[in-house]
């Protein structure tokens, strides 16, 4: 058995892992991105607009790009991206409350 062999064989052995290591970690992350935050009324308002216009001038960016650019298919994704969250917080505000 040559050294390659001998070294793939020593690192494929079982080892003992374990696994509730990271899980206090994990919910610390989980507590961090499920806690609300409290936004000023206006800003609250303004946020779906903000959005929206966001992405409609990220859209029309696009259109004064004279060359494909690596930065285009970029100005793509954040605009389908500010779009799409102004259009679903717009949506979602205006759904009837029961």
């Amino acid at each position: 058995m040559d050294y390659m062999q001998h070294l793939m064989l020593t690192q494929a052995e079982p080892q003992q892992m374990d696994l509730g290591a990271n899980q206090d970690d994990s919910h610390e992350a989980e507590g961090l991105l499920q806690k609300k935050i409290w936004l000023p009324k206006l800003v609250y308002d303004c946020l779906p607009y903000f959005y929206l216009t966001a992405g409609f001038t990220a859209f029309f960016a696009t259109l004064y790009i004279s060359e494909w650019f690596w930065i285009l298919p970029h100005y793509l994704l954040f605009s389908a991206a500010c779009l799409h969250l102004g259009f679903a917080i717009r949506r979602r505000r205006r759904k009837p409350r029961k």
